[in-house]
This record gives C-alpha cells, structure tokens and sequence, in this order.
C-alpha cells in the first residue's frame, strides 16, 4: 500500500518520478524501486518524501486507517 500511496501522492503534487529522485538526492532508479514496492526507503528519506509531498508519514505508511477488528 506504500508504494501506492507514494505514487498517488506524487501524481498530486505534480512531480515526476525524476524530480523526486533530484529532491531527494538519489537516483531515479532508486526512488523508482520505491514506486514500485521492491525497497523501502530509510526513515530519514520517508521523512523527505513526506516534507516535499506535503502528506503525513503516517498516510504514507497507511497508519491513518483504523485497525482490523
């Protein structure tokens, strides 16, 4: 659901794949391993993502969804 959100969240902003890597300082290899769920990025970058696509860490890792009961 991560990398869902993260790309949603890209699209919002208006920002391609490119400009993310530039932005956040990697390559655009490595934010598009991001995208596409095959790693995960360091807290310190989740961080980043966060700052520049204006949303909460918390959307982006899915924790604003109430828990299965």
């Amino acid at each position: 659901m991560f990398r869902k959100r993260l790309r949603q969240a890209r699209i919002d902003a208006k920002l391609t794949q490119q400009r993310m890597a530039d932005l956040l300082g990697i390559s655009l290899n490595g934010y598009q391993k991001y995208e596409q769920g095959e790693t995960q990025p360091p807290l310190d970058t989740l961080v980043k993502l966060s700052r520049i696509l204006k949303v909460t860490t918390d959307y982006l890792l899915c924790n604003d969804e109430p828990p299965d009961d």
